[in-house]
């Protein structure tokens, strides 16, 4: 029924497209030098949709440049200028919403007064002028195109090579074997928490992202052996930008979907200085489709809101001052006591032995100032303040059955937390080019921490059934400062030879142990012609450990808390990256990466154990580890190779694939499989677009993955059942290996576009053939002939939307 209103939909937007009269719309900008942010002059800027179709004109004496009456579709924007390297990128207009776009353009080396410069920013090259390899910049138009991540830039990195995701149920990135809590993330030059609804403490991911694509402009991600300017992570980072609002035009968005229903308005505070505001909202309604009978996965409907702004004012001297924020609010109930029959149970979030109340928040606000620096560089300078956390209540369900049906006996409370992390953060650096083959970045990044943590917890035993008294495990309240300098250095020897160096440190007032060495950073790029390239990456790197495990105690003297990890110090990790990039065709890109990573100092139980934090950073709980100690080895090592077709005569594919060895060592001496060790990794995306008039489309896209299983151990039959939860044997840890995973998933997507609006109806189809991909082990107490089950990730599930822009 959902397919054939679909087909009724698309057919008669079909058919207003191609009745429409012709529409246009224009491109508008500047155009700055990446290295002092001045504006250029003369520089040509074209537009070309097809060979005989090319649109051009020239910036003028502020940078500017307009576009008028383009037709609507995808084209390609080329920006040229005497003396600097060209920038390609892709382009599509739109009936509703006109193209603004700040484009940065790197001066070449050489005198070109008499020779002419063929180098171009490609398509997918990083914004960030100091990476030479693991980096790619990506668009919002592709987090839309790419079947299954769900507008999501966490879920569509895991396209690219070396990156996988956690589970269907999560957007946890595992990069080259690491755990997803070493990936930064970063909002214009600030580090923010875990921005993703129902997050704990201690991952970096959720099931759904706090991050609306429709406020980000270009951004960057990096998956190894990245500048100096970021610190505090180990395995990669996602350095976001915020898009300004138009400052010439009132423009607005609505969209109604399966995963929330969006607001977003963006205009000119003043047309005259250029100033503009942006503002989104969304609300869940995934509480409407439980009501309507819409299976979404789990019995519990989880409910969230979230939203952004950005407000800019342009100022004297080609200064800019930006306010932004973001922030979001996420709770579900978990209830299986509400559940009535012991076979009907569907909670994909929780456990079968416990009502649970969960919620969790995050919120961004800051500021940022960048004003150019004597027509030589540019400072930056930004200010925010950041909080987050969760907090829950579990109830434990005492019940029997009766007549094949449950009937509970009591609801007794036997857990309560609340974690809040708040900081100050600020940043400040100068960008200094000292020649046209020479810049010069310093800065430093501050942070002032204030953490809480509460929990009280009551223990059960899992024969006897009865609960213990009541005991505290956190009970905290304090603060730290987190500071970091860097330097760091890019030089052009020639067009062929180019390198990057830096140096940076970690001091964190944590404790006496969290203050690194310096910290070198690495890379060069040779390119013995235009189209191939080899590129070198080296780097230490270092990071905290997940803050709350400092202040983890499990014992009491003297009505004192005894903290296990005070003394924890900073977790270490080489990376060495070699690359080649070749273009095979103007439109066809083939990369190849090889890398080793060594980590040390990482933390692992005290004494002959398996425990390690290697292990860690997933899923829906927090950790209990046993008390730690900086002891902990880890190396991972592979190859990845992508094969990416950019978007051109209507098709775009990528072929991505990784083999890799991902490995810990921990306080008993042996090498095991980390969790994440899954051997291999194959993605096939493909997108096919068929174009209509006035630039209306119909949009098919495909995505076939498949993934070495994950890795578990044999499980502690007694101490399960001791327990009431899964306890595996300590010296079998990560011995086992689930079946491997696929999964093939579709979207479809229709653009129309009408006078001054435009319509865009899209249907996800996610594990298409309904794929039974194994998610992990639990514990079902209420079932003693099977207690240790396989439990499954998600089915089949369609995720739809509509959207308008106007």
């Amino acid at each position: 029924m959902q397919l054939r209103i679909y087909i009724c939909l698309l057919t008669i937007g079909i058919c207003h497209s191609l009745s429409a009269q012709a529409l246009t719309q224009q491109l508008r900008g500047k155009v700055i030098d990446a290295e002092t942010r001045s504006t250029l002059i003369g520089v040509t800027v074209q537009v070309e949709r097809l060979a005989a179709d090319i649109r051009g004109t020239t910036t003028d004496l502020d940078g500017n440049f307009l576009l008028s009456d383009l037709p609507l579709g995808r084209g390609t924007l080329k920006v040229s200028y005497l003396g600097y390297e060209t920038v390609s990128m892709a382009l599509e207009m739109t009936s509703a919403k006109e193209v603004v776009l700040e484009i940065s353009m790197e001066e070449a080396i050489t005198n070109l007064q008499t020779v002419k410069v063929s180098a171009v920013r490609r398509r997918g090259d990083a914004r960030n002028e100091m990476a030479m390899i693991s980096a790619r910049s990506f668009s919002v138009e592709e987090t839309d195109r790419y079947a299954g991540s769900r507008g999501e830039p966490a879920r569509m990195a895991t396209n690219f090579a070396g990156v996988q995701g956690s589970d269907d149920s999560r957007n946890d990135i595992v990069i080259r074997g690491n755990n997803p809590n070493g990936v930064i993330w970063r909002i214009d030059g600030i580090t923010i928490p875990n921005p993703n609804h129902f997050g704990v403490a201690g991952t970096g991911g959720g099931p759904v992202t706090i991050l609306n694509d429709k406020f980000l402009a270009n951004s960057d991600f990096f998956t190894g052996a990245f500048p100096a300017e970021f610190g505090n992570g180990l395995a990669g980072a996602f350095d976001l930008r915020l898009r300004d609002g138009n400052n010439q035009q009132h423009e607005r968005s609505f969209q109604f979907g399966f995963l929330g229903t969006d607001l977003l308005f963006e205009g000119p505070i003043s047309k005259e200085s250029g100033s503009s505001y942006l503002a989104t909202f969304r609300y869940s309604t995934l509480g409407l489709f439980d009501f309507l009978g819409v299976q979404i996965g789990t019995d519990a409907v989880p409910q969230y809101y979230d939203g952004a702004f950005r407000l800019q004012f342009p100022l004297k001297n080609n200064a800019k001052l930006a306010i932004w924020g973001l922030g979001g609010d996420s709770n579900i109930d978990i209830l299986p006591s509400e559940d009535e029959r012991p076979d009907t149970t569907n909670q994909l979030f929780g456990v079968e032995d416990r009502d649970q109340y969960f919620s969790s928040y995050m919120y961004t606000v800051g500021l940022t100032y960048t004003r150019p620096y004597r027509d030589k560089g540019f400072h930056k300078f930004g200010l925010a303040y950041a909080s987050s956390g969760p907090k829950s209540r579990d109830d434990y369900i005492y019940r029997r059955v009766v007549d094949d049906r449950y009937v509970v006996d009591s609801l007794p409370p036997i857990l309560g937390f609340d974690f809040r992390e708040s900081k100050v953060a600020g940043y400040y650096f100068l960008n200094q080019k000292l020649s046209a083959k020479a810049s010069l970045r310093f800065g430093l990044n501050a942070e002032a921490w204030q953490l809480n943590y509460q929990d009280s917890t009551r223990t059960l035993d899992g024969i006897e059934q009865t609960l213990a008294p009541w005991r505290t495990r956190w009970d905290t309240e304090t603060g730290f400062i987190y500071l970091q300098p860097y330097v760091q250095t890019k030089l052009k020897l020639s067009q062929s030879w180019q390198f990057t160096a830096g140096l940076t440190a970690t001091y964190a007032s944590i404790n006496d142990n969290s203050l690194s060495p310096v910290e070198p950073r690495l890379g060069a790029s040779f390119t013995p012609k235009e189209g191939i390239s080899y590129n070198l990456g080296i780097g230490l790197h270092s990071q905290l450990q997940p803050l709350y495990l400092y202040y983890f105690g499990d014992s009491t003297v003297n009505d004192q808390l005894q903290l296990e990890n005070q003394g924890l110090g900073l977790a270490r990790s080489w990376h060495f990256v070699l690359g080649h990039d070749r273009m095979l065709a103007p439109a066809l890109r083939l990369k190849v990466e090889t890398y080793f990573q060594w980590l040390s100092d990482l933390g692992i139980g005290q004494g002959a154990t398996s425990y390690s934090l290697a292990n860690s950073g997933t899923g829906f709980n927090r950790l209990f580890p046993p008390p730690l100690i900086n002891g902990g080895n880890g190396r991972n090592y592979g190859v990845g190779l992508s094969l990416e077709k950019f978007l051109a005569k209507n098709y775009y594919f990528l072929i991505t694939g990784s083999l890799f060895d991902s490995e810990y060592r921990a306080g008993d001496g042996v090498w095991r499989n980390t969790t994440y060790n899954g051997n291999y990794a194959l993605n096939l995306l493909a997108t096919k677009s068929f174009p209509f008039k006035n630039g209306s489309r119909f949009d098919l896209s495909a995505k076939y993955t498949r993934a070495g299983g994950r890795r578990y151990g044999p499980v502690d039959h007694t101490a399960s059942a001791r327990q009431a939860e899964i306890v595996f044997e300590d010296a079998g840890v990560n011995s086992l290996q689930f079946r491997d995973y696929t999964r093939f998933d579709l979207r479809f997507a229709f653009h129309l576009n009408r006078p001054k609006v435009t319509h865009e109806f899209a249907v996800d189809l996610v594990n298409v053939f309904d794929t039974r991909n194994i998610l992990g082990l639990t514990y079902a107490p209420n079932n003693p002939n099977q207690p240790i089950r396989e439990e499954n990730q998600l089915g089949r599930l369609p995720i739809f939307y509509w959207k308008l822009d106007f």
